[in-house]
């Protein structure tokens, strides 16, 4: 796409006004032109020194629709991914046919859908096609609120998986795995409000951030998501571990990992991004090579001769030290996007 930019003069009129003349191929295709008298516009400055001109600043959000034709569309997983697309490219609305009856699975994928998705709901519905729009305001759901409560889930997915395997606690390395949805739900809904903000800067200014603080966000989700993750691996190899004989100084060495990769790296990049410390944040990545030489001392005592045992500690460990340095690399964009400021 190529832009032309337009340069035209300002006039001034009056004691203290300043005007400047509209292009006329703009005002037509906004129908202004025919109805001018009593016309107003909307006028955004821009961090950058920009102003942006809307020709309705009070209409609602754009409203984008979605058609998928499922005749061609036979996988479960193929579906939900789409839906999942659809949904975190900032579509309002998402309509499915078919030109026969739905399988049965195309229910089940839409129910699944909506349950999981932050918004989404079935407002039509019949043998051959389903409609299902966004209900959530973008406005009730600041990125702040969710990043925040991202970092909770996160942490306490963790924290539980090290518990259970502490007190063999099957049921409750079951209930991390499951809360791998909640923290899906959340990237998801942040990845979708970064790119309608994208799509629309008048949305972006009501919701208060800027183009830049979206973009962090989005990658503080992404990062936040993948430690919950690591977090229900963990809890897959702890019920591996829970009916056999662990060692008590292995268990307190992986305990002694998880808690510097949680409260000294991962939360004290929350404190870094809310208290805008730059030095918190540069600390917050040294400590992770501490870490690191912490879980290269988490080994399986030889004279424990069992492959089942060792594997599943490797991927324990692993992930704790994902975990810890996914938090570092939230403290370097914290780094990044407070030299910007």
């Amino acid at each position: 796409m190529v832009f032309n930019i337009e340069t035209r003069k300002i006039q001034k009129t009056g004691g203290s006004s300043y005007i400047i003349s509209l292009p006329i191929d703009w005002i037509k295709s906004h129908k202004i032109d025919k109805n001018y008298k009593g016309y107003s516009m909307g006028i955004i400055s821009q961090p950058d020194g920009n102003l942006l001109i809307t020709p309705n600043p009070n209409k609602e959000e754009l409203q984008r629709v979605k058609d998928f034709n499922l005749d061609d569309i036979k996988d479960y997983n193929f579906l939900f991914r789409i839906l999942i697309g659809a949904y975190i490219m900032g579509f309002s609305k998402i309509s499915l046919k078919s030109s026969k009856k739905f399988d049965p699975f195309v229910r089940d994928c839409v129910a699944n859908f909506t349950q999981i998705a932050i918004g989404p709901e079935i407002i039509e519905e019949s043998n051959q096609y389903i409609l299902i729009k966004d209900l959530l305001n973008p406005k009730e759901m600041p990125f702040e609120k969710t990043i925040r409560r991202m970092y909770i889930l996160a942490e306490s997915m963790h924290e539980d998986a090290i518990t259970a395997l502490k007190t063999r606690d099957k049921e409750l390395a079951e209930e991390v795995i499951k809360r791998d949805n909640d923290i899906d739900r959340l990237h998801w809904l942040i990845g979708r409000q970064s790119n309608m903000v994208l799509k629309d800067i008048i949305l972006c200014q009501k919701m208060g951030v800027s183009l830049e603080e979206a973009n962090q966000y989005q990658s503080f989700s992404k990062f936040l998501e993948r430690i919950g993750d690591h977090a229900v691996k963990i809890a897959v190899n702890v019920k591996k571990l829970i009916d056999q004989k662990v060692d008590k100084q292995l268990v307190e060495k992986i305990s002694k990992a998880s808690d510097m990769a949680l409260k000294k790296i991962l939360m004290m990049s929350l404190d870094a991004w809310l208290q805008k410390d730059i030095n918190l944040a540069n600390e917050n990545i040294e400590i992770i090579k501490d870490l690191i030489a912490l879980c290269e001392d988490i080994t399986v005592e030889p004279n424990q001769n069992n492959v089942e045992l060792s594997i599943a500690v490797s991927y324990i460990v692993e992930s704790i030290r994902r975990t810890g340095e996914y938090g570092g690399d939230i403290s370097e964009i914290i780094i990044n996007n407070l030299i910007n400021q």
